[in-house]
């Protein structure tokens, strides 16, 4: 379907990962419902992507969280994804899946916090399926917002973020700043 509805625009029929640069940024989109391990089809196009981007900036975006308090818990078999962004220095990483949202603190692909080169990772499953509680707290999270909807307010500006989390009822749950690598 997603195919059919944007064309080209979601790349290549079957594949469901595809990037592009929009101002300053170079946008990456995984398919974590693909095989997405050190040895697929996936990484090796993500290295080789990562490679060829001349952008200082650079955001992924996911389904599965490889990091997150929800009810899912982390996708742990997004690790050699995270750690090909990780290498190559990319800033940050959308998700959603579990149903609330969670800011995470610049990170490593084995959980180790990492202000220096760390990617920032934003769970947002906010968007209209029910709210789901939080289980255990995930290393280096920062923020969390749960039974309630949202959205996040992403600007990207060259060599920077920031954000917003709005609810419906508080107004701005969560923001801030950050800088590119």
């Amino acid at each position: 379907m997603l195919f059919r509805s944007f064309g080209a625009s979601a790349g290549p029929a079957g594949v469901g990962y595809y990037s592009f640069d929009l101002g300053a940024w170079h946008i990456v989109v995984l398919n974590s419902s693909a095989p997405v391990g050190q040895g697929s089809l996936q990484a090796a196009w993500l290295r080789a992507d990562l490679a060829a981007s001349q952008a200082r900036c650079t955001l992924a975006a996911w389904h599965h969280p490889r990091y997150s308090s929800g009810r899912h818990g982390n996708a742990d078999e997004m690790r050699a994804m995270w750690r090909e962004l990780y290498t190559a220095g990319a800033d940050v990483v959308l998700s959603g899946h579990d149903h609330d949202y969670e800011r995470f603190a610049p990170q490593d692909a084995d959980s180790g916090l990492d202000g220096d080169r760390g990617v920032r990772q934003f769970v947002v499953g906010t968007g209209g399926a029910v709210p789901t509680p939080f289980g255990a707290v995930a290393a280096n999270s920062e923020v969390r917002v749960g039974g309630t909807l949202g959205v996040l307010k992403l600007t990207l500006a060259p060599g920077a973020y920031s954000w917003q989390f709005l609810t419906p009822g508080a107004g701005v749950a969560d923001a801030g700043t950050g800088t590119c690598h």
